[in-house]
């Protein structure tokens, strides 16, 4: 009879996630204001690309993070079958999701639907991760390999199936494009990180985090998924009661 042993939420690791929901929020608000041309928000610029590559970064290492905490209960408690498909069939969960806003945005913006954007990567990583989540210094060795590699392979062109690669065709765009160069560094170096800081699932350090700050955080951190599904059309619908008539254009001609 195995004993089931539940992997402990670490507070620190919610609450670094609900950072980065915050982050997201608050670059996809820019994003849309500078997109419909409500307000000049200069969205492309350096900075608010720097904002919003750090959000995806952060969201990617701490899926390491957590891959490598879970991964040591699952191994306790499943068999090598048992582990594999728990997370083949979570991995494929996610990226099912992918796939539906791959099919709103193709509807929604055919010019620059998301072909291959962080849920796409996130149920591929999380996939995959049976074949590494069992390493430790080797995991940030690929990761830091795969990030290096990054502008060596988005300076190439090819046929538009590996685009997942991070190779793609010259005209394409893309309002979400994170393909596994280089952005699988990201998971791979969380998972490192994990092992040292959480190893065998267990904290090394001493840390408390004020309640003031663990309980909105930590709430946005739980739950950061649905909220990644829910926040642009509540923003957009905001926009929306706001200033209607920007959302014309968006409107196929012969709908209205």
């Amino acid at each position: 009879m195995k004993i089931t042993h539940v992997p402990e939420r670490f507070p620190e690791i919610d609450f670094a996630r609900g950072i980065a929901v915050v982050m997201m929020v608050v670059f996809h608000i820019a994003f849309d204001l500078y997109f419909l041309s409500i307000v000049p928000v200069p969205a492309t610029s350096l900075a608010w690309r720097v904002l919003a590559m750090s959000t995806a970064g952060l969201f990617l290492f701490l899926v390491g993070m957590s891959l490598s905490i879970s991964a040591v209960y699952a191994r306790k408690n499943l068999s090598q079958k048992e582990f594999i498909l728990k997370y083949v069939k979570r991995g494929a969960g996610i990226f099912s999701i992918g796939i539906g806003i791959t099919l709103v945005t193709w509807i929604i913006l055919p010019g620059s639907f998301i072909l291959f954007g962080i849920l796409h990567l996130i149920g591929l990583a999380v996939a995959l991760s049976p074949l590494y989540t069992g390493y430790s210094w080797q995991n940030l060795v690929a990761g830091l390999v795969i990030i290096l590699l990054g502008p060596v392979v988005a300076a190439m062109r090819g046929a538009g199936w590996l685009l997942w690669l991070g190779i793609h065709p010259s005209a394409f765009y893309s309002i979400d494009y994170t393909p596994v160069v280089p952005w699988l560094g990201l998971v791979l170096t969380g998972v490192f990180f994990g092992t040292l800081l959480y190893p065998e699932g267990i904290r090394r350090y001493n840390f408390v985090l004020p309640e003031v700050l663990d309980k909105p955080f930590g709430f946005l951190g739980r739950h950061s998924l649905a909220i990644y599904l829910v926040h642009q059309p509540i923003i957009l619908g905001i926009l929306f009661l706001v200033s209607p008539g920007t959302f014309i254009p968006l409107v196929p001609s012969g709908s209205l």
